[in-house]
């Protein structure tokens, strides 16, 4: 046995003590980092040969890892923008100097420009909603851009489509007289409502102002027997509607308690048919055409019914007054919506997540991001909720993983360690000064 091979195993002892010991000391600081993932320290041993009745005691060394899969507890928040993931994947964010990485870390807040940048700097990347719904990279980063929760100004969009949905009773009496019909604007006005349903709809025109249509159902024919005398044969029906819009801004309003005469004729009138089982067989879908406007709304009513049930009818059409920003939210998805004082949410962004083969063998770096290297596998790319990536949740963050208790448990055996190899080394120094002494 070498003494000073015993004395040269203790200090890579002590070495891989202190190694443990620095990996419990940033785990313990960083026991409140969002998203921070917590290392160990595994030893493993370096064997010399030994002989002839003699032993070489070798030393120990250390390999660092993290547990990157294992996720932290989610933490409640009340900011929209604070993001945490909930299962597999990391945030693509990009730093200071134009790199691209991955990070668990979702503490986000809007930047003097309005990106969204979480404590170490790093800026959100998304993709882009302007040129219409995303499509994934799956292999790279091209075209991802920071996203950006300052929308400012107005927004607004015209209507182009919209759709009814309800029933007409079956048993309301039909109109012969055409002069009674809203088609015909109200010719007789003292008539022309008294067997007739209204509904309005709400629609936009290209400067976000709101337009009124009210709309009309009449019935104009019972049911009728199929023919097969025609060619092709004519079906049989449940009976027949008229469908008329009229702008209500050209309502009449001397106070006669009728809309009707309109200033103006409809906008737009069809023909609803219905089967003989109360469903539209034609006539369904038509278009409004608004002269004042110069806009054109697709309405779709092939959803309406005829049954032997009271009048209904729900409307609605797209676009959106013009009205400004009020704040984003973030669905679990990943889309960031912009919300607007009036109208729908619209969608602006989408988050993608990333994911490697082996997330633990990831390169850390400072700022508790990650970067994808020859061991972890490369960077594969998608949007939440697919592909095995988990959901985004906000108003959350995501805790440190490290477990306290455990972390001071591994500071004391890390301690005790270091002084039982101090103690070898000092064994052997002692052993030394026995042999320099022999020839004293």
């Amino acid at each position: 046995m070498s003494i000073f091979g015993s004395m040269k195993t203790a200090v890579s002892g002590m070495n891989a003590q202190a190694n443990k010991l620095s990996t419990v000391s940033d785990n313990i600081a960083n026991v409140n980092t969002t998203g921070y993932k917590a290392a160990s320290t595994s030893f493993s041993s370096l064997i010399l040969p030994s002989g002839g009745g003699s032993y070489n005691s070798g030393s120990v060394e250390t390999n660092v890892s993290y547990s990157v899969t294992q996720q932290g507890d989610a933490i409640s928040t009340n900011s929209g923008t604070d993001l945490s993931i909930r299962g597999a994947g990391f945030f693509v964010v990009q730093g200071a100097d134009g790199s691209t990485v991955l990070t668990r870390a979702g503490d986000f807040t809007p930047d003097a420009n309005g990106n969204l940048v979480n404590s170490a700097g790093y800026t959100l990347m998304g993709y882009s909603y302007a040129s219409g719904a995303p499509a994934v990279v799956v292999n790279g980063f091209d075209g991802l851009v920071p996203i950006n929760v300052n929308q400012s100004g107005l927004a607004n969009s015209a209507s182009t489509s919209g759709s009814f949905t309800g029933n007409l009773n079956s048993n309301a009496t039909t109109v012969t007289d055409p002069n009674t019909l809203p088609s015909k604007n109200g010719a007789n006005s003292a008539t022309v409502t008294a067997n007739t349903q209204k509904s309005s709809v709400v629609g936009y025109d290209k400067l976000g102002n709101t337009v009124m249509y009210d709309v009309y159902y009449t019935k104009t024919a019972d049911a009728k027997p199929a023919d097969n005398t025609t060619n092709p044969p004519t079906p049989a029906t449940s009976g027949t509607w008229e469908v008329s819009v009229f702008r209500n801004a050209d309502a009449n309003t001397s106070g006669s308690g009728s809309s009707f005469p309109y200033s103006s004729g409809p906008v737009a009138t069809s023909t609803l048919t219905f089967d003989t089982n109360g469903n539209m067989a034609s006539g369904g879908k038509f278009t409004i055409t608004d002269p004042t406007t110069a806009g054109s709304i697709a309405m779709d009513l092939t959803s309406m019914t005829q049954k032997a049930s009271a009048f209904a009818s729900t409307g609605s059409t797209n676009g959106q007054a013009a009205s400004p920003v009020t704040g984003v939210t973030i669905d679990k998805n990943g889309v960031v919506y912009a919300n607007y004082a009036k109208g729908d949410p619209k969608a602006i962004y989408q988050i993608p997540l990333a994911t490697v083969a082996s997330p633990d063998k990831l390169t850390l770096m400072s700022g508790n991001v990650y970067q994808a290297n020859a061991d972890s596998g490369v960077t594969v790319t998608s949007f939440a909720n697919s592909n095995g990536l988990g959901y985004i949740q906000s108003n959350s963050l995501e805790a440190s993983n490290v477990d306290l208790a455990g972390q001071l448990t591994d500071m004391i055996q890390a301690q005790k360690s270091y002084t039982a190899n101090s103690k070898v080394f000092q064994t052997g120094s002692d052993l030394l000064d026995v042999l320099v002494n022999l020839q004293r």
